[in-house]
């Protein structure tokens, strides 16, 4: 990642190579309205070039390409192509920094043995002469404690690349859950450290989704569509209609098929007042509409929900009414001041059985689903 001044901060005798000197902003805050008025104050990430910028390489297109094929072996057993980066690779991240090849590598190698990440590349783009910007996604499980708890980091990478040899020369990590990306950031530490909290979440399965950025307060997540089977509630944090969904999948349908559990529960608000309420149980997902018996009773329904793009907040504690309108409210009120366009109503998701969960350690969410989102 980017910090105040880097030619301070690299170790003598090691220089950059000429176009490793090429560094602005990430694309995510040039073009982000969210972030674009951190510009000034991250001017200090720029490190100006003696040169006249020129127009890029054509071999910057194929390098491009080759990041396509090479990042995603990061953490398997493949890994990167280690011949692609000069000796002198200079790696810096909010926590992290290394000045050579074998540094990070082994920065790599360490993240690997701890975290067992699964990193996701979104896309790879020219941004400059010399310079190469990637925007991806790692969700990491810390095994080494007994919750396993999971860390999500989002953000982009300017690669650096040398023009003598072709070589990656450079790489520095943005992340989008902080607002100061330098080297060291006492807050890029503390959003590990807040990372490590224990949330319970059962081992069932639940709808999947990728998630596309972790900012300082939210997640937005793409969703696969999922089925539910609903019925009316009466309030978000509240379980009525919860025994008559729970009766369909224990056996209470027209075939008297059992069906397994899933996590979470969702209430949801589909009205802007949210006060119309339904409470839902996802079924599993190797189920279809056509094979799933019909419900005995009428006010219950299996549905399809399309899926799609929400904006997510996480939570422990008992999720009262108040607590969870409150959660909206400023769920609502963040994603709106960064340029997002929420949609009417929200869920509720409900992960643990409140009578067999400590409250400190429950995990609740609440989801706004979204209009608009683009990763560009």
């Amino acid at each position: 990642m980017a910090t105040s001044n880097l030619f301070h901060q690299i170790p003598q005798p090691f220089h950059f190579p000429t176009a490793c000197t090429i560094f602005r902003p990430p694309v995510s805050i040039r073009q982000y309205p969210s972030v674009r008025g951190k510009t000034k104050k991250h001017r200090k990430w720029r490190i100006k070039l003696s040169l006249v910028e020129q127009s890029r390489p054509k071999s910057l297109e194929q390098l491009a390409a080759f990041l396509y094929d090479d990042l995603p072996h990061l953490f398997d057993d493949k890994g990167i192509d280690k011949t692609a980066y000069d000796e002198r690779v200079f790696f810096r991240d909010p926590i992290t920094k290394h000045d050579n090849l074998s540094g990070y590598l082994f920065n790599i190698s360490l993240l690997k043995t701890l975290f067992t990440p699964k990193f996701h590349l979104h896309w790879v783009k020219p941004t400059g002469a010399y310079e190469i910007t990637t925007r991806w996604t790692m969700v990491m499980k810390f095994t080494l404690l007994p919750w396993k708890p999971e860390l999500v980091f989002t953000g982009t990478s300017l690669m650096g690349v040398n023009p003598h040899n072709g070589k990656f020369c450079s790489h520095l990590d943005f992340w989008d859950s902080l607002n100061n990306n330098d080297y060291f950031s006492v807050e890029g530490l503390w959003d590990v450290f807040r990372q490590l909290r224990i949330y319970k979440t059962p081992d069932l399965e639940s709808p999947k989704y990728q998630i596309l950025k972790r900012t300082t307060s939210y997640e937005v997540r793409q969703y696969d569509p999922f089925l539910v089977v609903e019925t009316n509630g009466d309030k978000l944090s509240g379980n009525t209609g919860f025994n008559d969904v729970a009766g369909y999948i224990f056996g209470k349908n027209s075939t008297t098929e059992k069906i397994p559990m899933t996590t979470p529960v969702f209430t949801e608000a589909i009205d802007p007042e949210l006060s119309k309420v339904s409470i839902q149980i996802v079924l599993p997902s190797d189920k279809q509409t056509k094979s799933l018996p019909n419900p005995n009773q009428e006010t219950v329904s299996v549905r399809k929900v399309e899926g799609g793009i929400a904006a997510v907040i996480k939570f422990s504690g008992k999720p009262t009414e108040d607590v969870v309108l409150e959660k909206e409210k400023i769920l609502r009120s963040n994603i709106i001041k960064d340029g997002l366009k929420p949609k009417p109503g929200c869920l509720l998701a409900r992960y643990n059985d409140p009578g067999r969960t400590w409250n400190f350690i429950m995990r609740n969410e609440v989801l706004i689903w979204l209009d608009d989102f683009s990763l560009d």
